[in-house]
């Protein structure tokens, strides 16, 4: 794949004798990791772990005189028990030994708030569970980059806006933010005392300052998110979402923009600058391959692919693999320790309505966890069916007697850490929420979303597209929803912000951010006796 993009600006002085006249650099780029440091997928052909990304990001960077390596935020947060334990020290550790260079925050990095997010950094011991594997921890080799993230107490960006790196004598800028949102799909405890400013008026704001540094190569590493119908190394028939819009916005000086946030992969052009996504987890990750022009100090884009983080063929790092094996083995008493009982196996296989008994019981949990008032005062959950990654089974296994739910298994079902948020909508956004679901008539139900007690509606598949479901059917607690009335309606994060198609949500108003979903669900089953499978009945399907 061939680039071309470069930005304006004052001319550098020519190269002196023997100097060239460009200077190839290598960015590797990672989002969205999430802690996930012990990880297999059979995505993209078998994919995963921190040692064998540790591995295949020394394999790329080794084949460039210069390179840098660099995450556009949720580095942490949202992590699976091995890391999540340690109040992702294991990450932190991880990615120092890897080698990477800068992290842009993202919205999970708030999860546990500003003071324990700034010891990621700088290390200690955590202030409530000390230090919980027996070392102490240093904190991050790297540096944590916050552009548009404002301490309200000092009126000073909580970490550096940008870092600048130096290239055989031209220097690039790699500036780093999260989302303007991010207030509104984070608990409140964790941006208390912050302002989150936006993104490109952030960006632009900096431009001046660095170009009178003579600084012309700049790299935004953003936590904003968007989707494309295409390829993981294509854009499909386009971008849309957030990311499009401000990557519009941005200065032309801005050469590239790393993004993250909604877990999707692409490679796409917006108003002339690169914008690029390497899925999550690690599963991926990009390969920029560009040209610093010594004449002009501007970056040119060559070459960008996604590459699968593979572990056929290649050998992982000993020391990451001692890290993974280390936590592993320190973790298990937790993964395995009993959160509750179901009393059958409670499955996420969907009817013909397109309802699921898991789906019955994630919903609860969710409004159960939102519904008071001074949580949100949610009438009704949703829960996107994708979400819900594995079944809750009765049979025993290991050492487990038949029914008991452990932790770890609780863990696989909610694995990605989203926040709740409940926010006001209408009746008739409910309603267009709802049609959503059928716009694509190719998913089937699988796009049905799962809903709370209470809550119900008959949906017709004769129907086209856009009138399937009847307006007049749709009740709370059996009465029939006002379209004009205003509702508090409780999804997790990643609906919150218009993933799976659901962009009616992105309109809902006075947004109030949540716990974890996993420890919401966690609550639920500790609160009963046992749990019973979701009885189906809440979803009513005609044709």
């Amino acid at each position: 794949m061939a680039f071309g993009c470069a930005s304006g600006g004052p001319v550098p002085a020519a190269p002196e004798a023997g100097e060239p006249a460009e200077v190839e650099l290598r960015i590797v780029a990672i989002n969205d990791f999430h802690g996930h440091i012990a990880t297999s997928s059979d995505s993209f052909g078998g994919v995963g772990r921190a040692d064998y990304l540790a591995a295949n990001i020394a394999a790329a960077r080794a084949g460039a005189q210069n390179s840098a390596f660099v995450s556009a935020g949720d580095l942490i947060g949202a992590s699976p028990l091995i890391s999540a334990l340690f109040h992702d020290e294991p990450t932190i550790e991880a990615m120092n030994l890897i080698g990477l260079d800068f992290n842009g925050v993202g919205n999970h990095e708030f999860d546990e708030g500003p003071a324990e997010l700034l010891r990621m950094q700088q290390g200690g011991s955590h202030p409530v569970d000390g230090d919980l594997d027996g070392d102490s921890f240093d904190g991050a080799d790297f540096q944590f980059l916050a552009a548009n993230v404002i301490d309200d107490n000092t009126g000073n960006t909580v970490f550096p806006p940008y870092a600048i790196r130096d290239y055989q004598g031209i220097r690039v800028a790699f500036i780093g933010m999260t989302l303007e949102a991010t207030p509104q799909i984070v608990a409140r405890s964790g941006v208390a005392g912050l302002t989150f400013q936006d993104e490109a008026q952030t960006v632009n704001a900096l431009v001046p300052q660095l170009r009178q540094d003579g600084i012309e190569a700049i790299v935004v590493l953003l936590h904003e998110g968007g989707f494309s119908d295409g390829g993981q190394n294509d854009c499909g028939s386009g971008l849309s979402g957030p990311v499009a819009e401000v990557a519009a916005r941005l200065d032309g000086a801005v050469d590239l923009v790393i993004a993250g946030h909604t877990n999707d992969e692409f490679i796409c052009e917006i108003s002339g600058k690169w914008v690029t996504m390497a899925d999550n987890r690690g599963r991926l990750f990009t390969v920029i391959d560009a040209t610093l022009h010594r004449d002009t100090g501007d970056l040119t884009v060559r070459a960008i692919n996604n590459q699968p983080n593979s572990q056929a063929g290649v050998t992982p790092v000993p020391a990451l693999t001692a890290l993974i094996d280390r936590y592993d083995v320190l973790s298990a008493p937790r993964a395995n320790a009993v959160v509750g009982t179901v009393t059958a196996d409670i499955t996420r296989q969907q009817n013909e309505a397109g309802e699921s008994a898991l789906g019955d019981v994630i919903a609860d949990a969710h409004l159960a966890a939102t519904s008071g008032i001074d949580d949100g005062g949610a009438v009704v959950a949703f829960m996107n069916q994708g979400g819900i990654r594995e079944d809750i089974r009765y049979a025993a296994s290991g050492d487990e007697a038949g029914g008991v739910l452990t932790f770890g298994e609780a863990f696989g079902v909610n694995p990605f850490g989203n926040s709740l948020v409940t926010m006001s909508l209408t009746g008739a956004q409910i309603d267009d929420l709802l049609e959503v679901q059928f716009a694509d008539l190719e998913a089937g139900t699988r796009r049905v979303l799962q809903v709370s007690a209470g809550f119900s509606y008959t949906w017709d598949a004769s129907r086209p597209v856009g009138s399937r479901v009847d307006a007049a059917s749709i009740t709370i607690d059996g009465v029939a929803i006002n379209l004009d009335r205003t509702y508090r309606v409780t999804v997790n994060s990643f609906l919150a912000d218009g993933g799976g198609g659901f962009d009616v949500l992105t309109e809902g108003a006075q947004r109030t951010g949540g716990e974890i979903d996993l420890d919401a669900l966690v609550a639920y089953f500790a609160g009963v006796d046992a749990v019973s499978p979701g009885q189906q009945d809440r979803i009513t399907r005609v044709n």
